[in-house]
């Protein structure tokens, strides 16, 4: 575990914290099979092949049968979905059976409706004098990144966590639930942190908007043209006729709002997958839990699926290694074309993943602080204190904390700021203690 405290050759800056409301209790969540007005975000994080997709798929089989108008968003050209539900998934929802819908996201489609916006944006503003307008989006194919950013666009309008709601008057986004299969684990964890992590990149860019010749003469036409695209085709718009400076702070309104929709247990669960058998399963499950808190999110339990060779040991040792999270278990079903999904429902062996999709629980928070004893201990499954390196800067007020890849912020409260005293790592816990 490396600690380094800032000097001149080591200029690390901090993002904006988006865990800071988090040093209290976590509510008790609500039933997830209970109906409410906000759209529900469900998805799974697991190694492949450790039964992630089926578990999306058992998911919203099980909301949609318990009477949630229920949505499986699958991105990837993985058939999976189509076979163990017996239904053609298109990139337009379709209905499988009574309460759920499938759609499969695809970037080459996805691209061409923010380019059309964009051109309607520019038709009204005429800023590049037509130059967008000839752009066929149909010759457009994807780059690295675009999976990521056009399925996040897709899934704000089906779950609206910048505005924590949804088109409820469009049919096309009426549902209860949302169950997500991502493209890849690693990419469904950035989304999860992106908004979070965007508020120091919106920062900057405003800086640069306001502070720079450039940035002062373009700006405000860039920012009209994001803004008209954002809003193409809505009536009385948050921003139409706005300053540049109230865009801006509505911009962070919004991602303020997305980076909190991930701690909120009534609206978003994470659940983690793993093969029981396989210990590179557990293994990797375990990290992805590390990286989910890292992201910022909250983790609302695990699924073991007892495969072939499984037996009592290893299950008893996957329970103790993801304590104190919810974990349910189950065997495999044999892939049998159609499925019988009202007998799966029905089987025994599936009632603890079902209450373990839909029960309330206490959600352990990944941040806690001790005024008295002047300390902050940071969850952090999955890592060893040599993959940890911690930083501080302005003042002693905050801490940055790099593992997984990521980077997070802590802000500290103020009994307990001050210069870093000594750090210990315990039990998956780092424990920092703090000096005036």
């Amino acid at each position: 575990m490396a600690f380094c405290n800032p000097s001149p050759s080591f200029p690390l800056r901090f993002h904006y914290n988006v865990n800071r409301n988090i040093v209290r209790r976590m509510p008790v969540a609500k039933n997830s099979t209970t109906k409410t007005d906000a759209t529900k975000f469900v998805t799974f994080l697991g190694k492949g092949g450790s039964g992630k997709t089926f578990s999306a798929v058992f998911a919203a089989q099980h909301y949609a049968m318990a009477g949630l108008k229920t949505c499986l968003v699958i991105h990837s050209q993985d058939p999976t979905a189509d076979y163990v539900l017996d239904c053609k998934i298109g990139t337009t929802p379709v209905t499988c059976n009574d309460n759920l819908s499938a759609v499969r996201l695809e970037t080459t489609k996805m691209i061409l409706e923010p380019l059309s916006k964009l051109k309607e944006a520019d038709a009204h503003l005429n800023l590049t004098q037509g130059v967008i307008e000839e752009v066929v989006g149909e010759e457009l194919g994807v780059l690295p990144g675009m999976d990521t950013i056009f399925s996040a666009l897709e899934l704000e309008k089906l779950v609206g966590f910048l505005k924590n709601k949804t088109q409820k008057n469009n049919p096309k986004y009426n549902f209860d639930v949302i169950v997500y299969d991502g493209l890849s684990t690693e990419e469904t964890i950035r989304m999860m942190g992106a908004t979070g992590k965007s508020r120091l990149y919106l920062k900057y860019m405003r800086l640069l908007a306001e502070k720079t010749d450039i940035g002062r003469l373009a700006g405000p036409s860039l920012l009209r043209l994001a803004d008209e695209s954002l809003n193409a085709g809505n009536v009385g718009s948050g921003y139409n006729g706005q300053l540049s400076g109230a865009i801006w702070e509505k911009l962070e309104h919004m991602l303020e709002k997305g980076s909190s929709f991930i701690t909120k247990p009534e609206l978003f669960r994470c659940y983690l997958v793993m093969n029981l058998s396989d210990p590179m399963s557990l293994n990797s499950a375990l990290r992805y839990w590390g990286c989910a808190v890292q992201a910022g999110a909250l983790v609302s339990g695990a699924f073991g699926i007892a495969h072939s060779g499984c037996d009592q040991g290893h299950l008893e040792t996957a329970k103790i290694t993801f304590s104190p999270l919810p974990f349910a278990s189950f065997t495999p079903i044999s892939f049998t074309s159609p499925l019988n999904w009202g007998d799966i429902m029905h089987n025994g062996q599936f009632k603890d993943a079902q209450d373990l999709l839909s029960g309330s629980s206490e959600y352990l928070h990944s941040v806690t602080f001790d005024p008295v004893n002047k300390s902050v201990t940071l969850l952090m499954p999955g890592f060893d204190k040599s993959e940890i390196k911690l930083y501080q800067y302005r003042g002693g007020s905050e801490l940055l904390i790099e593992a997984g890849d990521q980077r997070r912020v802590i802000f500290l409260p103020s009994q307990i700021q001050g210069k870093v005293g000594g750090a210990k790592f315990i039990d998956r816990k780092l424990i920092v203690t703090m000096r005036s």
